[in-house]
């Protein structure tokens, strides 16, 4: 209803950066639910920059995830890219375990962005060895 739109924020121009900010947020709500660890792996990547912070969660307010799948590979590059997609696996295994609406809006971004399950396995493995402390025991 054109009445309400007023209401509505506008989505920040999408950047690298925000890109970035967008993607982990999408990441994180995905399964409904964000704990501890995936609030401290965003603020680890995004640092003190609560401005950035703020601009992601405006952007995926206003921005479905399929229209951010779209617009977001022409504002990357390569590297870009690839960390965007690290930070975001990072992400979901950080509690541990990755619920399958995680997994598959993961595989929806790798697709986006141009990877295939194969090319990113190694970082995928790499990812779940460094968040996997069990090997240290409770």
């Amino acid at each position: 209803m054109g009445l309400f739109d007023m209401f509505k924020s506008a989505a920040p121009k999408l950047n690298p950066r925000v890109a970035l900010a967008a993607g982990l947020l999408y990441m994180m709500a995905s399964d409904g639910q964000i704990g501890e660890e995936e609030i401290g792996q965003l603020q680890s990547v995004v640092g003190g920059d609560r401005a950035l912070l703020e601009d992601g969660i405006k952007y995926i307010r206003a921005v479905s995830f399929d229209q951010y799948l779209q617009d977001a590979p022409a504002v990357l590059d390569d590297a870009q890219r690839l960390c965007l997609l690290v930070n975001a696996c990072d992400s979901l295994l950080s509690d541990g375990t990755a619920a399958p609406q995680e997994q598959a809006m993961f595989g929806r971004l790798l697709a986006a962005l141009g990877f295939s399950e194969e090319r990113f396995t190694p970082y995928f493995q790499t990812i779940a060895v460094k968040n996997n402390r069990t090997v240290f025991g409770r």
